[in-house]
């Protein structure tokens, strides 16, 4: 079964959330951007949710993260909580 582990940074709009991805790729650090911006628990710890299998995130998450290239800063993705930044950190088949 496929596994994936990915960090992401959760925010409640979409601008707050382009703002924090356009900052990203110009060079700040997603651990540091997610301990101070994100409003999930995982963000105290960069952002970082573990390792998981599909179905296990919600169906938006989860789109993402089994199908993005490993490594890129993807979104902002909306889910029920909010818009999201997701950093897939390792993925396998």
């Amino acid at each position: 079964m496929a596994r994936a582990r990915a960090r992401h940074i959760l925010v409640s709009k979409q601008e707050e959330c382009q703002t924090l991805k356009e900052q990203i790729e110009n060079g700040s650090d997603f651990a540091e951007i997610a301990k101070n911006h994100s409003q999930c628990p995982s963000g105290k710890s960069g952002g970082d949710l573990g390792e998981f299998s599909p179905g296990q995130m919600v169906k938006e998450f989860d789109q993402v993260v089994f199908s993005e290239e490993v490594g890129k800063v993807c979104g902002p993705v909306q889910t029920q909580f909010g818009f999201h930044l997701i950093e897939i950190t390792s993925r396998t088949e």
